[in-house]
């Protein structure tokens, strides 16, 4: 491609992952809003967990999809699929619409997201791709730092409608671009679908997801049970029937490639790490440093801007000379420091000590975020693109979801088991503390950070994990030559 058709490109794709990752976490703040005023609040939850399971289901679908029919066709269909279900959002008289429209509109963003990143994986050398993934890749942290804001003042002045209606003049001007100058990329004209692997892999998810919905419910524990029992049954079919299957949709004989198989790994090892483990920041220092909600928000910011700064300037760095594996290990290396630290720090320390060590651990996953999927891009043959790019994400966000679910529940259970007798846990809310004797005060902070410490230890842990796999991926440099065979190398180096 030109320059000019290349800046084109990227200025669209990244127009397009800024309006996806945003319509995740600008919706967060109207939720209340919307749920009142349409009358269901028992449903709430099920805009934002019908719009992650419906992406999360699509990701090896629609991957599997862009390598057989091509790229531009499933992207440009997927953002017209995402204005019409932004529009249909907007105009929900009630919440069954509301999430059916939300579904689409997660299915649609698992398109735009994944497609996205094949597009720049087709276009560009392995060299210059963690670049441009790298851009794209900054819009998850710019939706993190500033979507929550952005709803609230959407939803205060103009109504939640405009929460939705705001992604189409943004969409229709990416669409334009996006007409202009996505190229028109062959697909490899795949015969046959995995039809069996779709489904088992749909059951699995969608039990998993309900099960990790239900389990900190006391009365739906057993339900709880028989989801995760369905789960991990539909999650051994589906690998079962990928094995067999002669187009599968997560082609496990390429993790016999060692980049692929580590590049996975160190994908899973960000949502198990820092991905899980952030949204409860905010509740750790209100509790135990005892800050205003708006104070405790400092360090997760802390962290994701030093996970978007790293980032893009490794994304740089690499493009420049080709070597990525020491990214790979001073980041994890970095990742599991720091959230060694978190388990170690005393109570009491000033803000600033925590918001410190969290943006060192965003930096360090920021090292490798978006360049392992450009390192797995690279060793992948190319008619597999777009499914290994898909395997990528899936693993990130399905260990993202479980650990999730389990750091609430060691949470949950941890703070009632702790408390004394004349505290319930149920009332225990960070104004109730907050307006509680010192010794109260005390000995909750005191509580939180038992509970805690062991939770980062647990993360600390992983990230050792992902310095195991980041010393085990071959060491070399991407190549800057263009792709043009149908099958790339077995390892994404040049001599």
């Amino acid at each position: 491609m030109s320059p000019w058709r290349l800046r084109l490109l990227i200025a669209a794709l990244l127009t397009v992952a800024i309006l996806g990752a945003l319509d995740h976490t600008i919706v967060s703040t109207s939720l209340a809003t919307v749920a009142g005023e349409l009358g269901a609040l028992a449903q709430m939850g099920w805009v934002v967990v019908g719009y992650t399971l419906a992406s999360t289901v699509l990701l090896p679908v629609i991957g599997k999809l862009g390598d057989a029919a091509g790229p531009r066709g499933v992207f440009l269909v997927s953002l017209v699929l995402f204005l019409v279900a932004s529009l249909a959002c907007g105009f929900a008289h009630d919440m069954p619409q509301l999430i059916v429209a939300r579904v689409v509109q997660g299915m649609s963003s698992a398109g735009l997201h994944l497609m996205s990143q094949t597009i720049v994986a087709r276009v560009t050398t392995p060299r210059e791709r963690p670049r441009y993934l790298a851009i794209i890749g900054a819009a998850f942290p710019v939706a993190i730092l500033i979507g929550p804001v952005l709803g609230g003042l959407i939803t205060d002045y103009w109504g939640w409608p405009w929460v939705f209606w705001i992604n189409i003049p943004f969409g229709v001007a990416a669409l334009l671009l996006a007409l202009v100058a996505v190229p028109r990329l062959a697909g490899f004209g795949r015969q046959r679908f995995d039809v069996a692997g779709a489904v088992t892999f749909a059951v699995a998810m969608v039990a998993l997801v309900l099960a990790v919905t239900w389990v900190g419910d006391s009365a739906r524990a057993v339900a709880a049970v028989v989801a995760f029992a369905v789960a991990a049954i539909a999650f051994a079919a589906f690998l079962l029937v990928e094995l067999r299957a002669p187009e599968p949709l997560v082609p496990l004989r390429l993790f016999a490639n060692r980049t692929i198989a580590t590049g996975t790994a160190l994908s899973a090892i960000i949502g198990v790490g820092l991905f899980s483990i952030t949204a409860y920041l905010p509740t750790y220092f209100q509790m135990a440093y005892r800050t205003s909600a708006t104070v405790s928000g400092l360090v997760p910011i802390a962290t994701v801007f030093g996970m978007l700064v790293s980032n893009l300037a490794t994304g740089w760095l690499v493009s420049r000379t080709g070597h990525y594996r020491v990214y790979c290990i001073v980041g994890t290396s970095l990742g599991a420091a720091g959230l060694f630290v978190m388990a170690l720090l005393p109570v009491g320390l000033p803000l600033w000590v925590p918001m410190v060590v969290m943006a060192g651990v965003g930096i360090g996953t920021g090292a490798f975020m978006s360049l392992v999927i450009a390192v797995v891009q690279s060793a992948a043959p190319r008619r597999d693109t777009g499914s290994m790019t898909a395997t990528v994400n899936l693993v990130r966000q399905v260990g993202s979801t479980v650990a999730t679910a389990i750091i609430g529940g060691v949470i949950g259970f941890g703070v009632a088991g702790l408390l004394s007798d004349a505290l319930d846990a149920a009332a225990l809310t960070p104004r109730f503390v907050h307006d509680a004797s010192v010794a109260v005060q005390v000995e909750v902070a005191g509580i939180y950070s038992a509970v805690f410490a062991p939770v980062f230890a647990a993360l600390a842990v992983a990230y050792a994990a992902g310095i195991v796999a980041a010393l085990l991926l071959p060491a070399g440099r991407l190549s800057d030559e263009y792709e043009h065979a149908a099958a790339a190398r077995p390892e994404p180096l040049t001599a």
